[in-house]
């Protein structure tokens, strides 16, 4: 996102979000629909409408 590529960014994301979590919390944390939601990193993409609808679709599982 912060590289100006949205495309790969929502993509990336779509994809990391299919997969099962399975590492150590302290390791690397979830990609989670709330910290999609409040990271800070992810502000590029909050006014784009595949985003949004990620997160919505993310939050429903």
């Amino acid at each position: 996102a912060r590289l100006g590529d949205p495309d790969r960014a929502i993509s990336t994301l779509t994809k990391l979000l299919s997969i099962p979590y399975e590492a150590p919390l302290a390791a690397n944390p979830p990609l989670t629909p709330a910290l999609l939601r409040l990271d800070p990193m992810f502000d590029p993409l909050r006014k784009d409408p595949r985003f949004q609808k990620l997160i919505a679709a993310s939050a429903q599982k």
